[in-house]
């Protein structure tokens, strides 16, 4: 299972992309599980050298118990120290940022997909969706000529 957050593709030009484990608790991972996660509206930030996500919305676990916790609370991210260096540093330059991109499973444990990226402008945006457009038009016709 994958959750994306298209958004993110949407309103930033991505750059470098790196994985990241991510420290959950089991009712969180339950939920997810049941794709009751939202990346939409998070971001990544670095501070005191590591990495945690802000605003990941994770849904209660219906089955839980009182051990549910705060659904967009802060969550520490895993990597390496090279990789939290490097990413420190491209934060730094003026109009780049981490977005998560996608949160999916390898060997059972939760990994997400974050990525350096910087801003699209209004008009980069309008581009993308008349680029988007056309080869959904294409793509009918060419199905329609068959």
């Amino acid at each position: 299972m994958e959750i994306l957050n298209k958004k993110a593709r949407y309103d930033y030009e991505i750059l470098e992309r790196y994985e990241a484990g991510i420290v959950l608790t089991g009712n969180e991972i339950k939920s997810i599980r049941k794709g009751s996660c939202n990346l939409k509206d998070s971001y990544v930030i670095v501070k005191n050298g590591e990495v945690f996500i802000l605003g990941m919305h994770i849904s209660n676990y219906k089955e839980g118990s009182i051990t549910n916790l705060d659904e967009t609370r802060t969550r520490k991210l895993l990597l390496n120290r090279k990789e939290i260096n490097k990413l420190q540093g491209t934060v730094e330059i003026k109009g780049y940022t981490i977005v998560p991109v996608k949160l999916y499973f390898v060997n059972n444990r939760a990994k997400l997909e974050i990525a350096v990226a910087k801003g699209k402008h209004t008009y980069d945006k309008k581009e993308a969706i008349k680029k988007r457009d056309n080869e959904r038009l294409a793509a009918k016709e060419l199905k329609n000529y068959r």
